[in-house]
């Protein structure tokens, strides 16, 4: 028998209970957050960029509740060098381990390799994803190779335009007192 489970209200103990995975993909408008760190988009592209997710949970030792989640999506940001649309991937691959409490996971956090969240009846899964996408960006959204020429400071010309060269002052002090 195969269970219907809602990401924004899991029951993450049933999931572990029942081994079976949550595969699901939700559309990026749906992220709040994560969307308005992107580049804006055109609204027949808002509508088509997705995130592809997997949470599998699992019972380990002394009943502790485990959650794996999984995703990838490709977003679209703004090249902080040419100023113009990059596509980048994102990836999450996280584990979680369900506390009782919070006090419980403030007083295990420094010594857990893995993340502790603590367990309620209804955990929105959606949340904490949106969260790990959210870390997951870069500091300094970038091509690799820009595909437009990039001037590197406000108001630089060419060299063909350049101004003309100054002459040195000290030239100039020089050809004063030699003419004494």
């Amino acid at each position: 028998m195969t269970r219907q489970f809602s990401a924004q209200s899991l029951n993450v103990q049933a999931l572990a209970e029942s081994s079976e995975p949550l595969i699901e993909s939700t559309l990026l408008q749906n992220m709040e957050r994560l969307r308005n760190e992107t580049r804006r988009l055109q609204p027949e592209t808002d509508n088509k960029t997705r995130i592809t997710w997997r949470a599998t949970a699992d019972i380990r030792d002394a009943g502790a509740i485990w959650l794996h989640l999984q995703a990838t999506t490709t977003v679209p940001l703004t090249c902080q060098r040419c100023m113009s649309e990059v596509l980048m991937p994102l990836e999450v691959d996280q584990m979680y381990r369900f506390v009782a409490t919070e006090a419980i996971a403030m007083a295990e956090d420094d010594a857990a390799e893995e993340d502790l969240l603590v367990l309620t009846p209804q955990f929105d899964l959606l949340a904490v994803l949106e969260d790990e996408l959210l870390m997951a960006l870069p500091l300094v959204p970038m091509h690799a190779m820009c595909p437009v020429e990039v001037v590197m400071a406000a108001g630089e010309l060419p060299a063909s335009e350049a101004a003309p060269e100054k002459p040195n002052p000290f030239a100039v002090l020089a050809q004063l007192k030699v003419k004494k």
